[in-house]
Formats: C-alpha cells, sequence, structure tokens
C-alpha cells in the first residue's frame, strides 16, 4: 500500500492554478483571435487549468 502524501498547502494550489491559467490561456487566446467563441474559450482554459492541477496533485 503506497503511503499517503503530506497534504499541499493552499499558497502552492493557488500558484498551481494561477501558472495553469496563465499557460492555458495564452493558447486560448489564439483561438479567440482566430474567431472562436470567448466564453467557450474562457471555459477550456478553466477545464484544463483545474485538470492541470488535478494531475499535478497525483503526481
Amino acid at each position: 500500500m503506497l503511503p499517503n502524501p503530506a497534504p499541499r498547502d493552499r499558497g502552492e494550489l493557488a500558484s498551481q492554478l494561477a501558472v495553469a491559467c496563465i499557460g492555458a490561456g495564452l493558447i486560448t487566446s489564439l483561438a479567440v483571435a482566430q474567431g472562436q467563441n470567448p466564453l467557450t474559450a474562457l471555459g477550456i482554459t478553466l477545464f484544463s487549468a483545474v485538470a492541470a492541477v488535478m494531475v499535478g496533485q497525483v503526481l
């Protein structure tokens, strides 16, 4: 059985989320410039940022 990892603090989680949003936001801003709906782009950005943080917490 794997040991339980130590819980991460909120500051680290917030910084991971901010970096993930910036990275995803760069790509989706390019998509908006190409004509994508801004609300769709925002949804994609938020989903991908949350997914990246979740994967980062598991690994």
